[in-house]
């Protein structure tokens, strides 16, 4: 670990000198570059300086403990280690957390797709109250959201939305979000008050550059058509809605969201070169699993995750059995502790894989 720490504040120093340099403040992306990886550094090599200055510390109070024919001294620098000894323990442990290796993709902006599942129209409505809820956590973070497509319910909900935000390590807090999350509560569309158990599916991709997924148009089937409303009901006159093939995986991708047909075939394109990436992904850590198993991190969107259940206020997240009674402030965007949550648990495994 010693290693690594000084390999992390070296590189600290390397960016500090390269920051100032002409070149980088000339080149506004190398420069986002540069402060990027300062920033991702600098809780590593504030920790360090702790660990270094508590370890001098623990060091000279054993020193005194095992030489010193001073009782009182003795006894003093034995109370001294009964306060260091746990500081230590804890700045190693945080320092090892922050040394466990980043996804590269954790630092990108995310797609979210939430599909209503099992429950009809009270999944649809789940889907709606979903989507509010992480709107709301966007918006406490201060990332953009913008919405990539939506097929509405009859009664108010959503049968699909997509939408993409973007900010600082979206991605990297949002990725373990994918899977099923099941809701227990009365439907407001059952007269009887009885509960009922209804899902929704998330997906959550990560944006693809266009130089990372590379398309050939050869390979697209594209359709336009006219966009329509819950119901079916027609929204709009012209041809604008389209709909993408990639003849060659079979996705299909289809936007309706904008009245212009251009910007629904570029929001189509980002969704599906998302997908696509995602599609790679889950390739590789296939090809890994053998090497390096995490239930946190499983991409598999059959998966139940967690249960809302609204009689109770409570959630549940199934991957680590953690139940919040807080349901209220969680479905209003309130999710920093069930996400942090995740993350601890993820890099638990990496420290005792590794």
């Amino acid at each position: 670990m010693i290693e690594a720490l000084q390999k992390a504040k070296e590189r600290y120093e390397e960016l500090t000198r390269l920051v100032a340099e002409a070149e980088t403040l000339s080149s506004p992306q190398k420069l986002k570059e540069i402060t990027k990886e300062m920033s991702r550094l600098t809780p590593v090599v504030k920790g360090y300086e702790e660990y270094k200055s508590l370890a001098r510390s623990v060091s000279e109070a054993e020193d005194i403990v095992r030489h010193s024919s001073d009782k009182d001294l003795v006894e003093l620098a034995k109370s001294e280690l009964e306060d260091l000894k746990p500081k230590w323990d804890e700045c190693t442990k945080r320092l090892q957390e922050l040394l466990v290796p980043r996804d590269p993709m954790d630092e990108k902006n995310a797609i979210m797709e939430i599909r209503a599942g099992t429950g009809g129209e009270e999944a649809a409505l789940f889907a709606s109250d979903m989507y509010r809820m992480y709107s709301m956590y966007a918006e406490s973070r201060g990332w953009d959201l913008e919405v990539m497509g939506m097929n509405p319910s009859d009664a108010g909900g959503f049968k699909e939305v997509v939408f993409l935000l973007q900010g600082d390590d979206v991605y990297g807090r949002m990725k373990h979000e994918r899977g099923v999350h099941r809701v227990q509560r009365v439907p407001a569309t059952e007269a009887s008050g009885r509960i009922h158990t209804s899902a929704v599916t998330i997906a959550v991709l990560p944006e693809a550059e266009e130089v990372e997924i590379q398309i050939d148009p050869k390979d697209l089937e594209v359709d336009v058509f006219r966009s329509s409303g819950p119901g079916g009901q027609s929204v709009n006159t012209a041809d604008s809605a389209v709909r993408i093939k990639h003849v060659p995986t079979g996705l299909v991708v289809q936007c309706q969201d904008e009245r212009s047909q251009l910007k629904n075939k570029m929001k189509a394109m980002k969704v599906l070169r998302a997908r696509l990436l995602d599609m790679q992904r889950k390739e590789r850590e296939q090809r890994e699993a053998a090497e390096r198993k995490s239930q946190v991190s499983t991409g598999d969107r059959s998966a139940k995750i967690r249960t809302y259940n609204f009689p109770q206020g409570r959630v549940t997240d199934h991957r680590i059995g953690l139940t919040l009674y807080r349901l209220s402030e969680i479905m209003n965007g309130d999710l920093d502790e069930l996400i942090e949550a995740i993350t601890v648990a993820e890099n638990e495994q990496k420290l005792e894989a590794s």
